[in-house]
C-alpha cells in the first residue's frame, strides 16, 4: 500500500443527512433469509402455524461463524420459504404474516454480562453482524482470547459511500449508545485507545462524536479526508494508524479491530434492552424516490413497502440497489426484503440508472492509479482472459476490495470490478483443485 493513500471522489449526495429517522408502521408480511451475514446459514427452529414475538429466536447460528435470527414482528410463521439473494442464490427464508402489535417476546430480556467471556456470549446471543456493509458476525470478530493483542480499535463512522447517512444519524442520534459501546469495550476487551473515525463532510456528526470524546479519554476523534473508500478495513486502518494488513491477514494480526458504529450502538442497546438485532435504520434515496428518509425497519420487511413510507416514487424506477452506488448490490424484485446489513435502498430511473457503452481498454492506467492498493485491473483482465491463474496470483487479485474506484475511473466504462470478482473465483477454484490433489498424493 502507498504512502499516500488513494481513491475517488464521488459526490456526496447526503441528501438526508438532516433527516431524523422515522419508524415506519408494521408491515404485513417480513420475509427473513436465514443467511444475512458471512458464514454458516442459520438453521430454522420454527415451522408453519408457529406464533412468534418481537425478538424471539427464529434460527440458530449454523457454526462459529454464523448469527441467530429472530423474529422482528409479531405474528404468525404462514411457510419455509426461500428467496434470491443479491449474489443471485436462492437460500431458505421465514415468512412471518405480522397481526401488527408488534408484541415484545417475553424471553427478551438483558444479558448477565460481568466478564470477557460472557461479554461475547452476550454479542453472539445479540445476533450482531457487521451493519456496515459485509455482515461478518460480530462476536467473532470480537473474539480474541488474549485482548494484550489487541492495541487499538476503530470505530468506523467513515460512511463514504454516495447517499448514505444512517450511520450519520447513528453519530447524531444515538451517541449515548456508541458511548456506552466504548465502555463495554474498555471494560471487557481490555482496550486503551479507541478511534473514532468520521470524514471531514460530516459536522453535526464530528460535534456529536468529540463531545462523547471529552468525557472519555481513551476515545479519540479523527477527522479523515472526504474521498472514497475512506471507509474500507484496511484503509481506514492505514489512515488512522499507519498500519497495512498483510494479503491474507486480518485486521487483529496487526492489532486492530474494526468495527462500524452503528454495530456498536446495537451492541450497547442490547446489553442493556435484551432486544436482539431485529430491525435497521436505512436511508431510503435515489432520483426515482419521492420523498428521501432514514427509516428505521424490520428487518424482512420488502424493499417496496419501504419505498411506500417515503411516498413511492416521483420518477418511474429503473434499478434498485441495496447499498450504496458503488458498493451496493442490485436486486432482481423491489420485493426484495430488508436485511441485516442494508445500510441504504436506492431507486434509480432510466437516465440515472443507464448502463454507459463500453469501449476498448485504451491501456491509461486509470485504474491502477486510483485503485487504493495499486492493484492493476487491466492486467487482470488479460490474464483472466488468457486463463492465466499464476498471474492472478502474481499479481495479488485476491487483494482487491470490489470497492468500485476502477470501474468509476475508467474512461472505456469497463465492467472491472465484476472482473476482478471473475478472477478471484477462478484463482478459489484452481487453489481446492491443487489442495484436493495433495491431499490425494498422500
Amino acid at each position: 500500500m502507498p504512502k499516500k493513500l488513494r481513491g475517488v471522489r464521488v459526490p456526496h449526495n447526503k441528501n438526508t443527512a438532516g433527516s431524523v429517522p422515522i419508524i415506519m408502521p408494521p408491515p404485513r408480511f417480513v420475509t427473513i433469509p436465514l443467511v444475512m451475514h458471512i458464514g454458516a446459514p442459520s438453521v430454522c427452529i420454527v415451522k408453519p402455524g408457529d406464533h412468534v414475538d418481537v425478538g424471539q429466536l427464529i434460527a440458530e447460528a449454523g457454526g462459529y461463524v454464523g448469527a441467530p435470527i429472530h423474529s422482528s414482528v409479531s405474528g404468525t410463521v404462514r411457510e419455509i420459504t426461500s428467496v434470491m439473494t443479491t449474489a443471485g442464490n436462492p437460500v431458505p427464508a421465514v415468512k412471518i404474516e405480522s397481526d401488527g402489535l408488534m408484541t415484545i417476546s417475553p424471553v427478551v430480556k438483558p444479558p448477565v454480562v460481568n466478564d470477557y467471556d460472557s461479554f461475547i456470549a452476550a454479542v453472539r446471543a445479540s445476533g450482531a453482524v457487521g451493519l456496515g456493509g459485509a455482515g461478518f458476525p460480530t462476536s467473532v470478530k470480537l473474539d480474541v482470547k488474549d485482548t494484550s493483542r489487541i492495541k487499538e480499535i476503530i470505530i468506523n463512522s467513515a460512511e463514504c459511500e454516495p447517499y448514505i447517512t444512517s450511520d450519520t444519524r447513528t453519530m447524531i442520534d444515538r451517541a449515548d449508545d456508541i458511548a456506552e459501546g466504548c465502555r463495554l469495550l474498555e471494560k471487557y476487551l481490555n482496550v486503551k485507545k479507541i478511534h473514532i473515525g468520521i470524514e471531514k463532510n460530516k459536522p453535526e456528526a464530528i460535534a456529536s462524536m468529540r463531545r462523547l470524546a471529552a468525557n472519555d479519554p481513551a476515545v479519540e476523534v479523527r477527522v479523515l479526508p472526504s474521498f472514497y473508500p475512506q471507509g474500507g478495513e484496511k484503509v481506514i486502518i492505514y489512515s488512522i494508524t499507519g498500519k497495512i494488513v498483510p494479503e491474507g491477514k486480518l485486521p487483529i494480526d496487526v492489532g486492530t479491530i474494526v468495527i462500524n458504529c452503528t454495530t456498536l450502538a446495537f451492541i450497547a442497546s442490547y446489553i442493556k434492552t435484551g432486544m436482539p438485532l431485529v430491525e435497521k435504520c436505512i436511508t431510503v434515496d435515489g432520483p426515482a424516490v419521492a420523498s428521501p428518509k432514514n427509516v428505521i425497519v424490520p428487518i424482512g420487511t420488502a424493499m417496496s413497502e419501504v419505498f411506500e413510507v417515503c411516498g413511492g416514487f416521483k420518477k418511474t424506477p429503473a434499478k434498485f440497489l441495496q447499498g450504496g452506488p458503488m458498493m451496493g448490490l442490485a436486486v432482481y424484485s423491489p420485493d426484495t426484503p430488508v436485511i441485516k446489513n442494508n445500510n441504504a435502498i436506492l431507486a434509480f430511473d432510466k437516465d440515472t440508472a443507464l448502463k454507459p457503452k463500453e469501449t476498448s481498454c485504451i491501456r491509461c492506467g486509470q485504474c491502477s492509479a486510483y485503485c487504493p492498493y495499486r492493484l492493476d485491473p487491466a492486467e487482470y483482465g488479460r490474464a483472466l482472459k488468457a486463463n492465466d491463474v499464476e498471474k492472478l496470483i502474481r499479481l495479488k487479485v485476491n487483494l482487491c476490495m470490489e470497492c468500485g474506484c476502477c470501474s468509476y475511473i475508467c474512461p472505456a466504462r469497463l465492467p472491472l470490478v465484476q472482473q476482478n470478482k471473475m478472477g478471484k473465483a477462478l484463482v478459489a477454484e484452481y487453489q481446492k483443485k491443487k489442495k484436493a490433489e495433495a491431499g490425494a498424493a498422500k
